[in-house]
């Protein structure tokens, strides 16, 4: 007995480990040379067909009821800054932005490269680098296919579970692991660490590869923690799951002076940006004036009544009624 039970557990742990390996084991990650060449992918059994299907059934659910910014510049303008990085880049799988109306910091990847971007991440940027930095980050989610690999490594766990159902084992540990297996939601599983961390390694180098500053990442998560830390709930709880800690960002610091060559000069920012986050404020603005315009309550006139002739009675009012402007009259009774 004893042994079955170390060969189920053995079997747990080597299914789950052949679901975090990258497709090809001589895989070289870190030569930005040959970005776009490699395969970053980690192992799945979900097709890339079926991924872009799933991805495109939930942006459909996110479009119907999230506020959406449809100004045709500002979404030109995102979409264009985030096919650049694309092109740069080794998703295999087409990529698409949209801006949600959000004032929180936050951005999230669906599966087959459905891309969210809050209005208020723009809003809080310094600069152009540091919105591509963002995106280059989703970007490295898309290229690792992190959903379909999540995903993967639920239904093996699935699967593992079986011979443990056949194995005698404390009914303590069993429906410890049944509780973490069920308590993943399907529809939408968030990032590990370890997915963060590769995305982040990812999305310097297709910063780099584009022509930003890479350095313009860190210093947005920077400014993300000291806003956090002013400002508690100014960014959203979905992105806090996996915070730009200092050892992350200190990661990330290393990484780029270990495997990004030097560059003379780096594209930090642009007037278009400017332009762009300076319209996006202007519309979110009259956007919410309005809104509050229309939910102020109004007041109307009163209607006058006609004046009343000598020898007319005035009307009755027997649920007692407001008449208009004229006094209350007493009638005798008899």
């Amino acid at each position: 007995m004893i042994n079955k039970s170390r060969s189920a557990i053995y079997f747990l742990v080597a299914v789950l480990v052949i679901a975090t390996l990258p497709l090809a084991a001589d895989n070289q990650k870190d030569d930005v040379n040959d970005i776009g060449n490699r395969k970053v992918a980690h192992w799945s059994i979900i097709s890339l067909q079926k991924e872009m299907a799933i991805g495109k059934k939930y942006a459909d659910q996110i479009d119907r009821q999230a506020k959406l910014i449809k100004d045709p510049v500002v979404a030109e303008y995102v979409n264009r800054l985030a096919q650049n990085i694309a092109r740069n880049s080794d998703a295999k799988v087409p990529v698409s932005v949209k801006v949600i109306d959000d004032p929180t910091i936050n951005a999230f990847t669906l599966p087959g490269g459905f891309i969210y971007l809050n209005s208020g991440t723009i809003l809080a940027a310094n600069n152009e680098a540091q919105v591509a930095g963002v995106l280059a980050h989703e970007i490295g989610h898309v290229a690792e296919r992190s959903w379909a690999s999540e995903m993967t490594k639920q239904t093996l766990l699935q699967f593992a579970m079986i011979p443990l159902m056949f194995t005698p084992m404390s009914i303590g540990a069993y429906y410890g692991l049944n509780a973490a297996m069920n308590g993943l939601p399907i529809a939408f599983l968030k990032f590990s660490r370890n997915q963060e961390e590769g995305a982040d390694f990812l999305g310097l180098q297709y910063m780099y590869k584009t022509g930003y500053d890479p350095n313009a990442y860190v210093a947005f998560f920077g400014k993300v923690l000291n806003e956090e830390r002013s400002a508690p709930g100014s960014v959203a709880s979905i992105f806090m799951d996996h915070p730009p800690t200092p050892d992350r960002i200190i990661k990330c610091e290393e990484e780029i002076k270990s495997i990004l060559p030097n560059r003379p000069e780096y594209l930090v920012n642009t007037s278009e940006f400017e332009t762009v986050q300076g319209r996006l404020q202007t519309l979110l603005t009259v956007h919410r004036r309005n809104n509050r315009n229309q939910n102020a309550p109004t007041l109307e006139r009163r209607q006058q009544q006609p004046p009343q002739t000598a020898g007319t009675p005035p009307p009755s009012n027997p649920q007692g009624q407001d008449t208009g402007d004229q006094p209350p009259v007493l009638r005798r009774t008899d």
